[in-house]
């Protein structure tokens, strides 16, 4: 891992006072530890950790937390005591037993609130190859993961101690789309409803979002009827954003470099189309294709970011009270092909994750207006994928 300036983590007077003046409300005291999921196929050694003060931007490099085989997503628990990790592998193998085929791994780790060291509780079988994503449900009973290679989702149950049980739900789904990309599926994202009974996953490779019910006694997954919003051919679905106020749902599509925004029932978990927009504006480059990675939506719901790899930026759209999308403002990454980015739990602040010039760049949020203004504060790290924060005394 590249070290990061010093003089780059300091932040100036003017900063913490704009920061004073606009930030939004954090969790407790405002320290958090920020960990980095990385890809480990060009010198990253898996999950680093930085500590991060919310109130004024300050970050601090702290170092590896966890080896890990291409730990490119994280998750954590509510209770803010374990973090779990998608391998973006293949070829995962349990301790003692013959390797699984084409299968990545889900790892559990404990978090040493003091240190920011993660120690591994175990790992298990995605059951599926090149596993992208994980999220888990409100309550840290369930955590879902996507594999993209495997063109399925998984659940596995979480244990008191943190650890995951064996696969209690899995489904691989069938089918094709219209581009080169889409011969078969490829589950990118996997998303629980705000109450944990539904599952949505972005399929990229079927141009549909799965739908399924999480059946609380057997963990199951059963598709809901219909099982799938059908997308626009071509679109390629990849991340995905619900509103804080649960009203609405934001996709960002890979493949014809748009943002679609969605009505949801809460109470049947039907996602129903309602719009959708380009993910960036003047954009001439790559044949036109720029590939959007993230989208997510501010604490306060008014905001909506969506980060363009081919476009090196990230877009801001104000968000009205129909749902509906307005571009606002776009960014530079101050890198190259932005993997993810994430905002601080209180919205006050941006880090992008750009993978191809190997470093986190963050922002400053205008509470106002949304946009982003870098604050001078780059950190060099292998390949960054993913950014989570955790809360600490």
């Amino acid at each position: 891992m590249k070290r990061s300036s010093a003089a780059l983590v300091v932040v100036s007077y003017a900063l913490v006072a704009a920061a004073l003046v606009f930030g939004a409300k954090t969790r407790g005291n405002g320290r958090f530890l920020m960990y980095a999921g990385t890809s480990t196929k060009a010198g990253s050694k898996g999950i680093y950790v930085y500590r991060y003060d919310s109130t004024n931007g300050r970050t601090e490099e702290l170092g590896l937390a966890a080896e890990s085989p291409s730990p490119s997503f994280l998750t954590v628990h509510p209770n803010h005591r374990f973090l779990y990790a998608v391998n973006e592998i293949s070829n995962f193998a349990a301790p003692g037993a013959p390797a699984e085929g084409r299968a990545g791994s889900v790892t559990a780790f404990a978090i040493d609130a003091r240190t920011g060291r993660l120690n591994q509780l175990n790992a298990v079988s995605s059951k599926g190859g090149g596993p992208t994503h994980l999220s888990i449900d409100r309550s840290g009973k369930w955590v879902a993961a996507a594999n993209y290679g495997g063109g399925s989702v998984v659940l596995f149950p979480v244990h008191a101690d943190g650890t995951l049980g064996d696969a209690t739900g899995f489904v691989r789904h069938t089918g094709s789309s219209v581009t080169p990309r889409q011969t078969g599926p490829h589950a990118h994202g996997a998303y629980f409803s705000s109450d944990g009974r539904w599952v949505f996953v972005c399929d990229l490779g079927l141009d549909r979002i799965m739908a399924y019910r999480v059946d609380p006694a057997s963990g199951a997954l059963v598709p809901l009827d219909p099982g799938f919003t059908q997308m626009e051919p071509g679109s390629g679905p990849r991340h995905m954003a619900f509103a804080p106020n649960g009203r609405f749902a934001y996709t960002a599509n890979e493949l014809n470099s748009t943002v679609s925004v969605f009505s949801y029932d809460k109470a049947t978990g039907r996602l129903s189309p309602i719009q959708t927009v380009p993910a960036i504006s003047g954009y001439n480059g790559a044949n036109g294709v720029n590939y959007p990675s993230e989208v997510a939506v501010d604490p306060r719901g008014r905001f909506l970011y969506a980060a363009n790899r081919n476009g090196d930026n990230i877009a801001v759209f104000a968000i009205a009270g129909d749902g509906k999308l307005t571009p606002s403002s776009q960014a530079g990454v101050g890198g190259k092909y932005p993997r993810h980015f994430a905002l601080d739990p209180g919205g006050n602040y941006l880090f992008a994750e750009n993978q191809n010039s190997e470093n986190i760049v963050q922002f400053r949020v205008n509470p106002a207006t949304g946009a982003l203004t870098p604050t001078g504060v780059e950190l060099k790290i292998s390949i960054p994928m993913c950014v989570v924060f955790v809360p600490v005394p």
